[in-house]
């Protein structure tokens, strides 16, 4: 005999009161989200014209870079946008008795906020790309306004690059057209006899497409021209061992000409899998990569803190029921107030050592979310 279970997944069934519901929190979500942007774009403009224009930028420069500003702003006033979309709607509903007569007929509180809740969600998935969007954007606004130099795209000269396995790459000029070096020197420093320091130095090397591939073996595509070898080994006294060469095939340069044109970045310029790498590459090189984690945990905390506002906002909104609209504008700044300097003190706390970074950058959504869990506990139902 066979017995069958029927499987019942639960579904959610949007009823018009929840299409009510939500259409109010959109309203509001999306005039906090353009607003707020806005006013902080006039103000910033109106304090610093004078000094771009002085600067001989053009105005169509100056409003495109605003422009370039906004995906910016709009990632930071998300979780703001989200506190009072939710504090507003849910408190109209309370004030205009509505959240009454759905208790009247059945419906919980818990259920009648759970569109909201979903719609937090959306709002987390949009501060995940603009997350991502931002840096390219923050980068463009930087270089239209003068304060940082557009990026050469054919060459590069004098400067330092940290590869992978500890080496350490001096480079006087790097042509990308030619897919040459000049004057290069790559170091990898040793701990003793068995790790020696290698110095690689050569007068120029270029690059080729033509090597082969060869399973678990890295192609050589670097060709080093007029240079010396150097292994330095042991403490005192050192030993050394010196090899002159007039060319070499090195597999030890891997990166491509184009990797090597790349200039260093501000943690804000970069993607998340970018800021990523490069925390990889400075802790491979013993660097001190506290504060660059702490933003790298901030791109994901930032947004999923949207999640948790909603739980805490709901509850709020009707914890002084007699109160109008000023109480949910006061509860909504005080508590914006609150979570940024959190997350400021997340910083801090976190690039000093006293909490590991991803921990120190998750606190402030830690302790949102035992707030809403107690809000939501004592909220009537």
């Amino acid at each position: 005999m066979r017995f069958h279970f029927p499987l019942r997944i639960p579904q959610f069934a949007f009823r018009t009161l929840d299409r009510y519901a939500v259409s109010e929190w959109l309203r509001v979500f999306l005039i906090t989200l353009l607003g707020f942007p806005i006013l902080v774009l006039v103000i910033d403009l109106t304090d610093k014209l004078d000094q771009y224009l002085g600067r001989g930028i053009k105005p169509a420069a100056v409003a495109l870079s605003y422009v370039f500003y906004f995906p910016e702003l709009m990632f930071l006033i998300l979780p703001v946008a989200v506190l009072f979309a939710t504090v507003f709607t849910v408190g109209a509903l309370d004030r205009h008795s509505e959240l009454t007569a759905a208790k009247a007929s059945g419906i919980s509180f818990h259920r009648l906020v759970r569109p909201l809740f979903l719609a937090a969600g959306t709002a987390f998935v949009v501060g995940l790309l603009l997350g991502e969007i931002a840096p390219v954007a923050t980068s463009r606004r930087m270089e239209l306004l003068g304060e940082k130099a557009i990026r050469s795209t054919s060459s590069r000269y004098n400067f330092v690059y940290r590869a992978d396995g500890g080496w350490v790459y001096a480079i006087r000029a790097l042509e990308l057209r030619s897919r040459e070096l000049m004057d290069l020197m790559l170091e990898r420093e040793g701990t003793g006899a068995d790790y020696p320091t290698i110095v690689l130095a050569a007068e120029r090397a270029n690059y080729s497409d033509s090597g082969k591939v060869r399973k678990n073996v890295r192609p050589s595509r670097w060709t080093l021209h007029r240079g010396t070898l150097r292994y330095l080994a042991g403490t005192e006294p050192v030993e050394e061992y010196a090899f002159h060469f007039d060319s070499l095939h090195s597999r030890t340069l891997a990166e491509r000409p184009v990797d090597l044109l790349a200039e260093p970045k501000a943690p804000d310029e970069m993607r998340y899998g970018e800021l990523r790498s490069y925390i990889d590459a400075l802790v491979r090189s013993g660097s001190n990569a506290k504060k660059l984690q702490v933003e790298l945990a901030l791109k994901i905390a930032i947004p999923f803190i949207c999640l948790l506002i909603a739980l805490f906002g709901a509850p709020l909104a009707i914890s002084s029921p007699k109160s109008g609209a000023a109480w949910g504008v006061a509860a909504s700044l005080a508590t914006t107030f609150i979570v940024l300097l959190m997350f400021q003190l997340a910083k801090a706390v976190g690039a000093g050592g006293v909490l590991p970074p991803a921990l120190a950058a998750w606190t402030p959504n830690i302790l949102v979310g035992v707030s809403a869990f107690y809000l939501l506990r004592k909220a009537p139902t």
